[in-house]
């Protein structure tokens, strides 16, 4: 079972550990809303082992997800070999988590199927090339992975994205043997929450930043920004954290290339890796 809190089952309680004070307005509430909105990365897990059939049970809800054109252009791998978790951990910059979690699956933008599919066919794919058709395979492999870990959440599992695994998609793809035309978009934990983790629900922007209506409007920000990073501020400082504020992270991630820690090069290794985007 779930070892943190239960999930605030009224809608005031569960926007208001996600929004604090900027709550929206009232609106249609059910139990898939409540847990969704109880959704929080989770860092820390338990070494206990998920129930048999838990993978294959996500991977169905993966593939339940929207897919453009039913082209269904991702793949899932499932690592359980403590070595590869280990070196996959060393490649996220240590993130002790990868290794600790008992299920560890990694979402692949995979344009190799239908690369095999066009000389089986012996139709030239001339549209597999083109950066559109590269990011239908992200957006797909992002679409799978999320209802994954809606159903994880739903049957008392926690997980957290790795978006790390870009720090070195070469030595992934080679780790995996991926084929050519075969990405690791980001890999995904799942397992029981340890409680001794810190794993507190993170406020959000307020919806007044990121909801327009008919037309972008970028007004409300001036007010919004101030008052979520003092919101941000206090979760920090709850949570043991860098007592740092929204603005402050932004500028840490986003100012120094060095931030991206070798993500700068992802265009160049996917050369590598068998993309021809044009």
């Amino acid at each position: 079972m779930d070892s943190l809190a239960p999930a605030a089952t009224t809608k005031p309680d569960a926007l208001a550990r996600r929004y604090g004070a900027a709550l929206p307005p009232a609106g249609p509430w059910n139990e898939t809303i409540a847990s969704m909105l109880d959704h929080r990365s989770v860092r820390g897990f338990l070494p206990d082992a998920v129930p048999p059939g838990t993978l294959e049970t996500l991977i169905a809800a993966a593939q339940s997800a929207a897919t453009s054109s039913n082209m269904q252009l991702w793949s899932a791998i499932a690592i359980s070999d403590p070595g590869k978790k280990n070196v996959l951990a060393e490649i996220a910059g240590g993130q002790k988590h990868i290794e600790q979690c008992p299920l560890y699956i990694a979402w692949v933008a995979d344009l190799s199927r239908n690369e095999r599919l066009s000389g089986a066919e012996k139709v030239k794919f001339e549209s597999l090339p083109y950066l559109e058709t590269f990011m239908v395979a992200c957006i797909d492999a992002a679409l799978a992975a999320q209802n994954a870990v809606v159903a994880a959440q739903s049957i008392g599992l926690r997980t957290v994205y790795i978006g790390a695994m870009r720090n070195d998609p070469a030595r992934v793809a080679e780790l995996l043997g991926l084929p050519p035309r075969a990405f690791v978009v980001f890999g995904l934990c799942v397992g029981y929450a340890d409680p001794k983790a810190k794993n507190e629900v993170k406020p959000r922007l307020p919806q007044s930043t990121v909801l327009h209506h008919d037309r972008y409007d970028a007004t409300p920000e001036a007010k919004d920004r101030p008052a979520y990073d003092a919101e941000m501020a206090k979760f920090s400082q709850r949570n043991e954290m860098q007592a740092t504020t929204w603005t402050q992270r932004i500028v840490a991630r986003m100012a120094p290339i060095k931030a991206m820690g070798g993500r700068e090069t992802i265009r160049a290794t996917l050369a590598k890796l068998g993309f021809e985007i044009r």
